[in-house]
């Protein structure tokens, strides 16, 4: 396990980060909180969330994943080891969607109380909103942090250029930045954030933590072909992968894994791991046994041949 430096905030993160959008879904609480556990004593310390988890199942009104983390945090006494991620921004029943102060400060209320906590260690942005000024934005953001209720703020679905008018209104400003950037990243999602965040996020030192590291569990290992996503819960996710690239990607990390001795999702997060602009990779498991998988890549080590493999599979 490697603790990594959050942009300028700070705080130091575990290269894993473990994803909290199955937690009061496809992991019921008593499962959510035996995979915090299980996280917590591999020496794992970065939880992500957001407030809309799991508003998409039927009859969920959002916070379900926030109130499961809340309960574990309060009963395992590892608040203080432990740095959650939580998210505002996106449509909300009684808030909204955007980036308003109000939306922003009565998010964050909702969130600390759901998460019984008294402060949010990284609270992002989850989508950039256009039609709010990023000066409104920022400094609603900088007044939770001077008041100590959130300890960084981060930037999640920004393109380069809102990310680098952003840091600009922060300077300009004396407020506290966006110090991380939540991007979509993985073997099969290259190019939105190589192309030009990638130097965005390096320019200004901000940190990188990815979402759906996994591809939504195309890169897991549990598919070989298209048919056996039927009954998974993201399967339109993981379908739109099998491609001819898609599948040489498969063939590059079932290879890999298997020279090495791994398991495919262990190698393809160590790989994301490897790149000089990721801090930690954000992914998520329903049992150990998947999560261990997942521990696995934080020790890891791709050698050049493993890297240049599965990059050259990947190209494209």
């Amino acid at each position: 396990m490697q603790l990594r430096p959050l942009g300028r905030s700070g705080l130091s993160v575990s290269n894993l980060c473990l994803g909290g959008n199955v937690f009061g879904w496809t992991a019921d609480e008593a499962s959510s909180h035996a995979l915090l556990n299980h996280y917590a004593e591999a020496g794992g310390n970065f939880i992500d969330t957001a407030n809309v988890y799991s508003l998409w199942v039927p009859g969920h009104v959002g916070g379900e994943s926030e109130t499961v983390i809340g309960r574990w945090l309060r009963a395992s006494g590892r608040r203080d080891r432990m740095i959650v991620a939580t998210k505002v921004g996106m449509d909300m029943p009684g808030l909204g969607k955007g980036l308003t102060r109000a939306q922003i400060e009565r998010g964050a209320e909702d969130s600390l109380r759901r998460l019984q906590v008294e402060r949010i260690d990284l609270y992002y942005a989850h989508e950039d909103d256009p039609k709010t000024p990023l000066d409104e934005t920022l400094a609603a953001f900088d007044r939770l942090v001077r008041d100590g209720k959130v300890r960084a703020i981060g930037a999640s679905n920004f393109s380069a250029e809102r990310l680098d008018a952003a840091v600009a209104a922060s300077t300009a400003a004396g407020g506290a930045r966006y110090e991380c950037l939540q991007p979509l990243y993985n073997l099969m999602d290259r190019a939105g954030f190589e192309d030009q965040l990638a130097a965005t996020c390096a320019r200004h030192e901000i940190g990188v933590a990815t979402y759906f590291s996994l591809a939504s569990g195309f890169l897991s290992g549990k598919y070989r072909r298209a048919e056996d996503t039927a009954g998974r819960a993201r399967a339109g996710g993981v379908k739109r992968h099998f491609t001819e690239r898609g599948l040489r990607v498969l063939d590059a990390l079932h290879a890999t894994a298997e020279r090495l001795g791994s398991r495919p999702a262990t190698v393809a997060l160590a790989w994301l791991m490897a790149q000089p602009a990721v801090i930690s990779a954000i992914a998520s498991a329903t049992s150990t046994a998947q999560l261990d998988d997942l521990l696995n890549a934080m020790t890891l080590r791709l050698d050049a041949a493993a890297l240049q493999q599965l990059a050259d599979a990947s190209a494209g």
